[in-house]
């Protein structure tokens, strides 16, 4: 195992780590390393393939039971190298799923039917919807349809006629799968598949549920209401669990939806900070003055202290997106001076007559900027 990848910490989770931890920690990777999302990234497509490989490994409960075994054994080469297995012989026992369950804590599972029932997940469904700017800043209730495999609910998703009639498979005594014990040079090695009889479901049915004719689902068009939290952006997703692709004698996969928010007008959000380019006149920028300034509920008044230069930022605390996991944001404020692109004659002269009394000493930036060229040329650059 000294040169294979250590599938744990590609995905980012430790060795006890749930289904659902791994599950979860699988789905914010792939989403991050996702090829559409990293067009001609070679980095990224390499990470997302690590990704999956784990992800397949580590959600497969023989699969992961057979990598856990390797980690603690290097160099065994899987199950086949505990050659003490051998001495169990070929059907010396009446059931081989109940010593190795025994024998790694039941991480084969196999050993009630109820746990091969659940091991059976539909898939998951992603879907995108779009929020205005408010909604996602304030939080709202939305519907929600869509297309999906809906569980029948006629027979519990069995396929069988009032969810009765069907008989355990034989072949497998209900389990689902089988094991063959095959011998090779390196000892006896015991390998686990699914049910050729059954199909994994481990019954037979006898007589189909008329409502879905033995599918245990009906595709149906799906409602479901989602409450939006405040603070959602894009990117952000939530999950409802069990509203995914209804799957045969199984539990349904997950609704997953994917949230897109729309640009606003006057607010550029940064997390859970809003940014707002706030125009003003040059009589305010001048000598102060207060303005209207937006948030996410209502307005306030905002006091332009005298003499603000054009691009000065004021950031008022507490202003911002509120959100019950984050608290918070900030408003921030950036002053732009704006110049009249038209006067007329009245305005033209009353500027030229106040430029004229102009002196630099008032202007900082002015008077810098001509006693640094007025030294390197012995001119003053707004003399006319």
């Amino acid at each position: 195992m000294a040169d294979k990848k250590n599938y744990y910490d590609i995905l980012g989770v430790d060795k006890k780590a749930t289904p659902d931890e791994i599950k979860s920690a699988y789905r914010k990777l792939a989403m991050k390393y996702h090829p559409d999302r990293n067009q001609g990234d070679e980095v990224a497509a390499e990470r997302f393939k690590e990704v999956n490989e784990a992800h397949e490994t580590l959600s497969d409960q023989q699969k992961r039971a057979a990598y856990d075994y390797e980690l603690e054994h290097p160099g065994m080469g899987g199950f086949g190298g505990a050659g003490g297995f051998g001495g169990f012989g070929g059907g010396g026992f009446e059931d081989i799923s109940d010593i190795f369950s025994s024998f790694f804590g039941g991480g084969f599972g196999g050993s009630s039917r109820a746990q091969q029932q659940q091991s059976r997940v539909g898939e998951d469904i992603q879907r995108e919807m779009t929020l205005s700017f408010m909604d996602a800043a304030k939080g709202c209730r939305k519907e929600f349809s869509y297309m999906r495999n809906e569980p029948c609910s006629a027979c519990k998703a069995t396929g069988a006629k009032n969810g009765t009639a069907f008989d355990f498979c034989g072949k497998c005594g209900g389990k689902g799968v089988i094991q063959q014990v095959q011998s090779t040079m390196f000892g006896r090695t015991i390998r686990q598949t699914v049910c050729p009889d059954c199909g994994g479901l481990g019954k037979k049915i006898r007589e189909k549920c008329p409502d879905c004719k033995g599918k245990g689902t009906q595709r149906k068009e799906t409602t479901v209401t989602i409450d939006i939290p405040a603070g959602v952006d894009t990117g952000s997703y939530m999950k409802k669990r069990g509203m995914g692709q209804g799957v045969l004698g199984g539990t349904p996969g997950d609704l997953i939806v994917l949230f897109r928010v729309e640009p606003h007008k006057i607010f550029v959000r940064e997390r859970f900070d809003l940014r707002v380019d706030l125009p003003i006149s040059f009589k305010t920028a001048a000598l102060g003055g207060t303005v209207q300034v937006p948030t996410i509920d209502s307005t306030f008044e905002f006091t332009i202290p005298e003499g603000t230069q054009s691009g000065t930022v004021f950031t008022i605390r507490g202003k911002g997106i509120k959100s019950a996991r984050n608290g918070t944001g900030n408003l921030i404020l950036r002053v732009i001076v704006e110049v009249p692109s038209k006067l007329s004659k009245d305005q033209r002269k009353a500027l030229e007559k106040w430029e004229n009394n102009l002196d630099l000493k008032q202007c900082e930036r002015m008077k810098r900027y001509a006693d640094n060229v007025e030294s390197l040329y012995g001119k003053n650059p707004y003399e006319k």
